[in-house]
């Protein structure tokens, strides 16, 4: 019946507990740092607060049930997580491909760290994937990538993996599970920021991985264990207690964010506009064939940085801050972070505003 359920009623669902008389409903958080041993000293149970939790293990099992996986890991950052699965399944010697148009500090610590480590590394963008990974052992892809909303053909990049023998890692942060489910389409790990759309209220930081490999699951489960970069308990609390409306929260994001682009479109002034669910853009076709839904992020290119400035000193609405995937609309400037794009390049992250509203404040903001 699960795959019956809509966005809203998985959300609920995924953090629901067992149904226990008398128990809470929503459960509580446990921000333990060490557990009585049992006389028998059983290592099934819960020891130390580095090792194990329980609310780390139902806000796995919330996160391995979006994404579909078998399990799913807590870490204390989406960039934790991704540099565990790349220190677990990155050996010297071994070659890796990166995003060269996704998440920058990803490149950064592909280049810095595993390069020094006797591991070549590729970069390759959304549209270079598929030719790249037929040299590499281990994949990561981002789509749509950030900031630039370009989308990676999932089941060709899968199968391509396959045939190579390498292993496919997908960033699903500006998708979430409940835009895309790379797994499905043959992915071998995902890994994610909760610090977005899943906890969505700008005030936590978390990631994650989910899949179906036991002996991956376990080497990561390991290097979290062996380097630390665990999740708060209250910080699990708080993103496994946001994942229940995280059905509501993004549907309405997806849909301003839409009317964001299409506004944005319809401009003289803006230069360029990258959005999956705009029919003509580039990544629609791809998009549409693997993607339930668009997402909550809009690109958009301005003549220069002033003018970016000049759109949110303008709006009602719109904050200037980095980050995405929040209640609040946002806009961030991303050449000052040091991305490969022009100055008046902006990524617009759609927030849970009123739509006319939202539409309104964004056209007397542009003049």
């Amino acid at each position: 019946m699960d795959g019956l359920y809509g966005d809203s009623t998985r959300s609920v669902k995924a953090v629901s507990p067992e149904e226990i008389p008398g128990a809470p409903i929503a459960a509580p958080p446990v921000p333990a740092a060490a557990y009585h041993i049992p006389s028998s000293e059983d290592d099934s149970l819960d020891s130390y607060g580095r090792y194990h939790n329980p609310t780390w293990r139902q806000l796995e099992s919330a996160l391995a049930e979006l994404e579909g996986a078998a399990a799913a890991l807590a870490f204390g950052s989406g960039m934790a997580a991704i540099t565990s699965v790349l220190r677990a399944l990155v050996k010297p010697g071994a070659t890796v491909v990166v995003p060269a148009d996704g998440y920058y500090q990803v490149r950064r610590y592909a280049t810095d760290s595993l390069s020094r480590q006797g591991v070549t590394v590729i970069e390759a963008t959304c549209a270079e994937m598929v030719d790249a990974a037929t040299a590499a052992d281990v994949v990561l892809a981002e789509t749509p990538s950030n900031p630039g909303l370009d989308v990676v053909d999932l089941h060709h990049l899968a199968m391509t993996c396959r045939n190579r023998g390498a292993i496919l890692v997908v960033d699903n942060t500006t998708a979430t599970p409940l835009g895309q489910q790379p797994l499905s389409l043959g992915a071998d790990l995902v890994v994610g920021s909760a610090t977005k759309m899943l906890s969505g209220h700008h005030d936590v930081l978390a990631g994650y991985v989910a899949g179906c490999h036991t002996e991956q699951i376990a080497a990561i489960e390991n290097e979290r264990r062996l380097t630390g970069p665990i999740l708060g308990a209250l910080e699990a609390w708080l993103v496994l207690r946001s994942i229940g409306t995280a059905g509501l929260r993004f549907e309405r994001q997806c849909q301003n964010a839409l009317a964001i682009a299409m506004t944005l479109h319809s401009r003289p002034a803006v230069r360029s506009v990258r959005y999956p669910g705009l029919t003509d853009d580039p990544s629609h076709e791809i998009a549409n064939r693997q993607m339930k839904r668009f997402g909550g992020i809009v690109a958009v290119e301005l003549e220069n940085a002033a003018a970016v400035h000049s759109l949110v000193h303008n709006s009602e609405l719109f904050v200037f801050a980095t980050s995405f995937g929040g209640i609040h609309s946002s806009v961030d400037r991303r050449a000052r972070w040091g991305d490969p794009v022009p100055e008046g390049f902006a990524r617009i992250s759609a927030g849970i505003e009123d739509t006319d509203d939202l539409i309104t404040d964004l056209e007397q903001a542009l003049g």
